[in-house]
């Protein structure tokens, strides 16, 4: 006999801890559906989200190396796989539901704009006098609007707690009043995404050879680590000996945030997920940890995030997307259909902003080929209509 939706509801109940957010408890979706067979409503979201197309183009977005510029880095796709781990392991311990933290994780994303921060920043500045733009209030437009899945509504039509966990910096929902933070499971996910940048983007520096090891001994974090994982074994090859101190980096930090965690937790006894939301953060690294961690994160702003080698290309990007958004601005009939159609509902630049939001690296450079990079001018009868999106 298969398992129902209902058997594994009860599962839930006998398994998760009180302060969980249960599947059963959900507050539903925006447009009511009936439930399925076989599945949770977090369950069916995770689907939702891997079989979306935002999803899939996460594949050739930038997390810090440029798409296509080696076979090892992380792309925002494998940096999002990560992060979901992460986030059920620290879930899984602290009795969390698993589904929820991750579909929140597998949807944190969405709303990447190619090239990384770089071009999060590129499109805030683009934007300053229409709202500006944050990956995390795009991502949630992504799944509320722009994915186009139904034939009577836009979006993917998600649960309440999984778009509230896409909501960071946290702001209460306007039909929720008194919490001062999402669920556990999202706080789950945001830290998790902290602990994929610590450890996978030291580990793409050290890859890459823009950063160096002996510039990491100065930090105690990584003299620690890297002390308790080869004194066993002193004459580990070079890059075996690496991964292995990475490993042990990562999960000296997910031992920590669960430890500490469920010591908040038993203090603070929340009795339900609600409660949970009305207390401060209570998924954390211990005070020691966080300082240390901080260390090591300021440490890859200064040393990889901001290096100068990788200036040129990052200053093409930005060109290439500034020049792209004047362009869709003067001559929006250029945008594919689907954005096109926006721009009467939410005007051109947010339409454009849309647009260039959901390119990937690649598609950003075969656009600008396509309508700037071999025209002498932008007269528009030299001009095809995009059809990548």
């Amino acid at each position: 006999m298969p398992r129902s939706r209902a058997d594994l509801e009860k599962n839930e109940e006998r398994h998760l801890a009180p302060y969980a957010q249960s599947s059963a408890l959900s507050r539903g979706r925006e447009h009511d559906e009936d439930q399925h067979k076989f599945r949770t409503v977090f369950q069916r979201d995770r689907d939702r989200i891997v079989h979306s197309r935002s999803f899939r183009r996460l594949e050739y977005k930038t997390q810090v190396f440029l798409n296509g510029s080696g076979d090892h880095y992380r792309t925002r796709m494998t940096h999002t796989i990560e992060v979901s781990c992460i986030a059920r392991a620290f879930s899984r311990a602290l009795g969390l539901n698993e589904d929820l933290a991750e579909a929140i994780a597998l949807a944190h994303d969405l709303g990447h704009p190619p090239f990384g921060h770089l071009g999060e920043d590129t499109l805030h500045k683009l934007m300053a006098k229409q709202g500006g733009f944050r990956h995390n209030v795009q991502s949630l437009r992504v799944v509320e609007e722009l994915e186009l899945k139904y034939p009577e509504f836009n979006g993917l039509n998600l649960t309440w707690e999984v778009c509230e966990g896409l909501r960071k910096p946290y702001i209460p929902n306007r039909l929720i009043e008194g919490f001062i933070q999402p669920s556990l499971e999202a706080q789950a996910v945001d830290l998790a995404d902290q602990v994929a940048y610590i450890c996978h983007d030291l580990d793409d520096g050290l890859e890459s050879s823009l950063i160096h090891e002996d510039e990491l001994e100065n930090l105690e974090l990584w003299r620690t680590m890297k002390q308790k994982a080869l004194t066993p074994y002193p004459h580990l090859e070079q890059e075996r000996g690496r991964h292995y101190v990475l490993r042990t980096l990562l999960d000296h930090l997910v031992d920590d945030v669960i430890t500490y965690s469920d010591q908040t937790i038993q203090d603070r006894a929340p009795e339900s997920s609600d409660d949970a939301r009305r207390q401060p953060t209570m998924i954390t690294f211990s005070p020691e940890t966080a300082k240390l961690a901080r260390e090591l994160l300021n440490f890859l702003y200064k040393r990889l995030y901001h290096n100068p080698a990788l200036s040129a290309v990052r200053q093409r990007s930005v060109d290439y997307l500034t020049q792209l958004f004047e362009l869709f601005i003067s001559h929006p009939h250029l945008l594919s259909p689907q954005f096109e159609t926006r721009v009467k509902k939410d005007g051109v630049h947010r339409a454009t902003c849309d647009y260039l939001a959901c390119l990937t690296d690649r598609q950003v450079y075969v656009q600008h080929q396509k309508f700037i990079g071999g025209i002498p001018s932008l007269d528009t009868s030299h001009l095809e209509q995009s059809a990548l999106l």
